[in-house]
């Protein structure tokens, strides 16, 4: 009789938890120590083969600039490349940033090819970098100096690995500015202000009020 009571009374305390749990939101469990890793980031597919897909050949990401299809030996072709960015003075002082990280330290960041590495001979680099501020360097046009910049010349490397294109542009532009002690800053922005302007609008044609109808 005791043992079929013990039975009963335990059997009542299973069924008391299991219609307990019935009841819980398991989605809600309480609190947790980590909730990132509990309700993580959901992703569109898990499927392998369709995550390692490449883009469609000959497509452009959308606001990416147009592949850059020059060669390296093409360098008469690009003196005629036009800058295609719509430039502001935001994106010269972008370029001028650029240019201070990536080149001042060998051209100088008064461009006078007097940076840190060659230090008026005293650095560590005894070959003088070329002087974009003035000397023959300086009819490099923006897209002679976005090639050099994509593909290297002389002991300079190619920088298209630590810039992008745009970067690229900046750059080139700010070169072009800072010529003539910054005189050519405005012609840059005009140059390239006229590819943003809108055609003027056709003007409506007149009706002649006397018409009958």
């Amino acid at each position: 009789m005791k043992r079929t009571s013990n039975i009963l009374i335990a059997a009542a305390l299973v069924s008391g938890a299991l219609l307990s749990a019935c009841g819980k939101d398991n989605r809600k469990p309480g609190k947790h120590y980590m909730p990132d890793m509990f309700e993580s980031r959901a992703y569109e597919f898990y499927n392998e083969r369709l995550s390692t897909m490449k883009p469609v050949e000959g497509t452009v990401k959308r606001g990416e600039l147009l592949p850059y299809h020059l060669k390296a030996a093409d360098t008469a072709l690009a003196n005629a490349v036009k800058n295609p960015l719509i430039l502001t003075k935001a994106d010269l002082e972008e370029g001028k940033r650029l240019f201070n990280i990536y080149c001042a330290i060998c051209h100088g960041s008064k461009l006078d090819g007097n940076g840190p590495l060659y230090n008026d001979g005293n650095g560590p680099y005894v070959a003088k970098p070329a002087n974009l501020a003035s000397g023959d360097k300086t009819h490099y046009t923006e897209g002679r100096l976005f090639h050099v910049m994509t593909y290297g010349f002389n002991a300079m490397g190619s920088y298209a690995s630590q810039l992008d294109k745009e970067q690229r542009w900046k750059i080139a532009a700010y070169i072009r500015s800072f010529r003539n002690n910054g005189a050519e800053a405005s012609a840059v922005l005009a140059s390239d202000s006229t590819k943003a302007a809108p055609a003027p609008a056709a003007a409506p044609a007149a009706t002649d009020s006397s018409a009958t109808k």
